[in-house]
């Protein structure tokens, strides 16, 4: 069968590897319909990760709509030709974690998380003709066949880390909430910031085409590369600061935007996966200026996803709109190159087998 494979830095392209089979009973085995590239999966692409994958083997993605082939005998909750997605990391639903809603944290599974690698449970991808989803009747969901495959992928990590974004912001009626990053999460934490009631929502960036798409939503958007971008930020807030940041890069420079521009007292909901093993910040800085910082770079997807399914399937939220081009399973190295430069106007791809 064909999957996407990680051969290097910026050499991710599809192959043949071994056909799946299932060979544990909580298994289920699914032809993936359609799936995507996480702005995650580009610290694997630029080798921040190499240290997870093997190459030549590991196989990459994450984000999944796809039909149920066959079901292991321990699977009640589907049977072949269901239509599903599932979350990127993997819980077995009934461990302390799991039962504390840390699902990101199994410890049946060890933090397994899908397309990361050898350590994190060398699971494959999603970026396949086919995927194998442990402990299917905790992860999985079903998915009405009325809801467009652009729309239903974003519910392995997209929409119900958006989610999870605004609800560790604690979002309020009226609040002034930036948002750094204007990737894919990023303009749907923006949505999310809106359907919560924001006051104002400022998007920074420095890609001019997704700022323009935010800007075309009813945010103000910041370029950072201006010379003046704080200063215009904090003008927004009357030079306080924003009452919530969401941070959704995952690099130091997006954290430091964000310690930069919030108020005292004010909440960073970080939500990008950081690769870097070092941040210099004085403890003082947070003991001084009341600043609560709660990070969620491994989010605990599989509770919001309920809510996120109902969210599509209401219409008050349309991430299909944010798909701008489309590429097949043989060219994902066109597509891992094309979103990693943010080439061609690319918002997101959508990458079908």
């Amino acid at each position: 069968m064909k999957s996407a494979v990680y051969y290097g830095p910026f050499d991710i392209r599809c192959a043949e590897i071994k056909p799946l089979e299932i060979s544990l009973g909580h298994e289920i085995l699914v032809q993936v319909e359609a799936t995507s590239i996480c702005g995650s999966d580009l610290h694997l692409y630029r080798g921040a990760l190499d240290f997870l994958m093997q190459k030549g083997h590991s196989s990459t993605g994450h984000e999944l709509v796809g039909r149920v082939v066959e079901v292991g005998p321990q699977v009640t909750r589907f049977k072949p030709g269901d239509r599903i997605t599932t979350p990127y990391s993997v819980s077995c639903g009934y461990c302390y974690m799991c039962e504390a809603g840390q699902t990101g944290h199994c410890e049946t599974t060890n933090g397994a998380i899908i397309g990361f690698g050898i350590p994190l449970g060398d699971l494959g991808g999603t970026q396949a003709e086919y995927i194998l989803i442990p402990y299917a009747d905790a992860n999985a969901m079903q998915v009405p066949e009325d809801i467009p495959a652009e729309a239903a992928l974003t519910l392995s990590c997209n929409l119900p880390s958006a989610i999870v974004g605004v609800t560790e912001a604690d979002v309020q009626l009226g609040d002034t909430v930036a948002i750094v990053g204007c990737g894919p999460t990023g303009l749907m934490t923006m949505d999310c910031a809106f359907l919560r009631g924001a006051g104002k929502v400022v998007l920074l960036d420095r890609v001019p085409h997704r700022l323009a798409v935010a800007q075309a939503k009813g945010a103000v958007t910041i370029n950072i590369d201006d010379e003046d971008w704080k200063e215009r930020a904090l003008a927004e807030t009357q030079g306080r600061g924003f009452d919530k940041v969401i941070e959704v890069v995952g690099m130091p420079e997006a954290l430091q935007i964000s310690l930069d521009i919030v108020r005292r007292g004010g909440i960073i909901s970080a939500i990008g996966v950081f690769c870097d093993d070092s941040f210099t910040i004085s403890p003082i800085y947070f003991t001084t200026r009341n600043i609560d910082l709660r990070t969620n770079g491994t989010a605990n997807v599989r509770p919001s996803i309920t809510q996120a399914l109902t969210m599509l399937k209401r219409g008050i939220i349309n991430p299909k709109e944010y798909f701008t081009h489309e590429f097949a399973l043989s060219n994902v190295d066109q597509a891992y190159a094309t979103f990693y430069g943010k080439k061609d106007g690319v918002v997101k791809v959508l990458i079908r087998p």
